[in-house]
């Protein structure tokens, strides 16, 4: 419920689409950065390598600073046997593994599975040969590296669980200090609030115990095992678990008078919950994706933006229909209640909306990974509920304004009033006792009204709070999808200047379409100084890939038309940092070239 205290009400939706609109634009415009989410981009020795003697160690690079955690990185033999040394090191954005001593010529498997700074594991393998031998398949591993389904779907009910009883535990004791003091005595709200400290603990509880079987791929049976528990402890996402759980201890402890008894909460009492709420607020948000990729201290700051208007506005909506909207409550506390939670949800909704698109720009990128994603398509399932969330705020927000009047709480402006003859001292009359009684009557009479009809909010209410616990369940699912921007290809389209032993001598234009493993289209264009098509005598392209060794891979291109040809299926063998070099000879004396990396994912 969302209504406003100004005669020109605000428009949350109109908000959310003129924001979402302007992104689009800004998408089409221009790309995005880096992935918030960490990528393999080399390895030593390289995927696919023959090497004459046996490394000493096997490492691979990262984007982005990553941890093994619960996971881990394996050299196997032919057979299946392991040939690594031991427990994997990390160094920021290296992992790596030594190999035993004595190990012989043939073909050996790398299979890893590492933790990303936002949670989410990256997996996967590669083979390499020394001296003839053949390349080994990862079906050698004999265990997959996907996510066992059971806690595929368990740690979203988990996360669900958590943000749940996060927006009972503290938005209706917000509520209550809020807007409705009388609801201290409500033995309602302090069982709904007891339920949400409840599920706020399992929530956390069963994070932690899921973690270690998601990082490493194993199945629930696993959630005891004291191996993983130790490894989740000692990661970035187990600390913030841990000190959530302490704090949801804290804030029970503290308000466990009014729990039992319905001791009203002292002001020093109700300053230190506050604390002990925001603790919470960020420790639900900073983790995942805002801790990881560009520009995390905003990110984080957008998620703690988000996580506590929406603990604002869906706990004061739980709060409403279980205790405020009650057929019992006294119609005046009702009239006082309701403007006050109001001027809050209209504040919260704006904060939501601002945050949202603030983290759907990072995490998504571009307007074409909305709906060639994964998460893309779950952010805009989450958008249309969310539409329909603010059309029910909507009558909500009607009704209230129809039933009670609320009127816009400004500052008096100050008058100066002209008069012919001097006016004697003291302002403003007091209005009369007869217009004070009437005041007051037309306010009595409009609380009344609203009580009566106090069933038509309460089904637009309940239709509010339903729709809010969809969005929770389609937020739990998003914080554990790798994000958009880290799975989306983006095709590459540049113009680089062509350099010579003299200098620069015109330019080339590159278009890479889709930029993905597999088969893909290039055009390139050469230009001359005066940017016309010019023709060479010679071109040659190649891909490299030098963090996996390789390449050079000799790209056939075709005429296509004066200065333009094209490379029609041109392969890129995986995911990596790319390489593309452009040879081009003018004449028998002029050689040129130019040269561009780009990622593939």
């Amino acid at each position: 419920m969302t209504a406003s205290a100004r005669p020109r009400p605000r428009r949350p939706a109109a908000v959310l689409l003129l924001l979402l609109a302007g992104w689009l634009l800004a998408g089409v415009v221009t790309a995005g950065p880096a992935a918030a989410h960490a990528e393999l981009v080399g390895t030593d020795p390289g995927e696919g390598a023959r090497l004459s003697a046996v490394p000493e160690r096997v490492s691979l690079d990262f984007s982005e600073g990553v941890s093994v955690g619960a996971g881990y990185l394996r050299v196997l033999d032919a057979s299946g046997g392991r040939v690594d040394a031991g427990t994997a090191e990390v160094d920021d954005r290296t992992v790596s593994v030594a190999l035993r001593d004595g190990l012989g010529e043939g073909g050996y498997l790398v299979t890893y599975r590492v933790i990303s700074a936002d949670s989410h594991p990256i997996a996967g393998s590669f083979s390499f040969v020394v001296g003839d031998g053949e390349l080994v398949d990862a079906s050698v591993a004999g265990a997959a590296d996907d996510t066992d389904p059971a806690v595929a779907v368990a740690l979203p009910a988990a996360r669900w669980t958590g943000f749940a009883g996060l927006a009972l535990a503290v938005g209706v004791p917000a509520l209550v200090a809020l807007c409705w003091p009388g609801g201290w005595a409500s033995a309602l709200l302090r069982r709904l609030t007891a339920v949400g400290l409840a599920a706020l603990g399992v929530g956390a509880a069963l994070t932690f115990a899921l973690q270690g079987p998601y990082a490493a791929a194993t199945g629930l049976g696993s959630v005891t095992d004291g191996a993983l528990l130790s490894a989740t402890a000692g990661s970035e996402i187990g600390v913030m678990l841990l000190v959530r759980l302490a704090l949801t201890a804290g804030l029970a402890l503290l308000l466990l008078p009014w729990l039992r008894r319905g001791t009203v909460p002292a002001p020093s009492a109700l300053v230190l919950a506050g604390l002990l709420a925001a603790g919470l607020v960020v420790t639900t948000a900073a983790v995942g994706h805002p801790v990881a990729g560009p520009y995390p201290a905003i990110a984080v700051l957008a998620a703690t933006a988000h996580v506590a208007a929406m603990t604002l506005w869906l706990g004061g909506l739980a709060a409403l229909l279980g205790a405020v909207l009650r057929n019992g409550v006294p119609a005046a506390e009702l009239a006082a209640a309701l403007p006050r939670y109001s001027r809050l949800a209209a504040a919260s909704v704006g904060v939501l909306v601002v945050s949202g698109v603030v983290q759907a720009v990072r995490e998504v990128g571009s307007p074409d990974a909305l709906f060639s994603t994964g998460y893309g398509r779950l952010l805009l399932a989450k958008l249309a509920v969310v539409a329909l969330l603010l059309a029910a705020a909507g009558v909500s927000r009607v009704w209230v304004q129809q039933r009670l009047g609320i009127r816009r709480s400004r500052t008096p402006r100050r008058r100066v009033t002209a008069h012919a003859f001097a006016a004697p001292a003291g302002g403003e009359p007091e209005p009369s006792p007869e217009v004070v009684s009437a005041a007051a009557a037309r306010e009595e009479d409009l609380a009344e009204g609203a009580a009566a009809e106090r069933g038509l909010l309460r089904r637009s209410v309940l239709v509010e709070l339903a729709l809010g616990v969809v969005v929770l369940a389609l937020s739990a699912v998003l914080v554990g999808t790798p994000p958009a921007r880290a799975t989306v290809s983006e095709p590459v389209d540049v113009t680089l200047p062509l350099q010579s032993a003299a200098g620069e001598a015109g330019s080339v234009q590159i278009s890479l379409d889709p930029a993905a493993p597999g088969a893909n289209t290039l055009h390139v264009y050469l230009f001359d100084e005066g940017g016309r098509l010019v023709q060479p005598e010679d071109i040659r392209v190649t891909l490299t890939e030098p963090g996996q060794e390789i390449g050079p891979l000799a790209v056939d291109l075709e005429p296509a038309g004066p200065g333009h040809y094209v490379g029609d299926g041109t392969a890129i063998p995986s995911a990596g940092t790319w390489t593309l070099a452009v040879s081009v000879r003018l004449d028998e004396f002029t050689a040129i070239t130019a040269s561009t990396e780009f990622p593939v994912r």
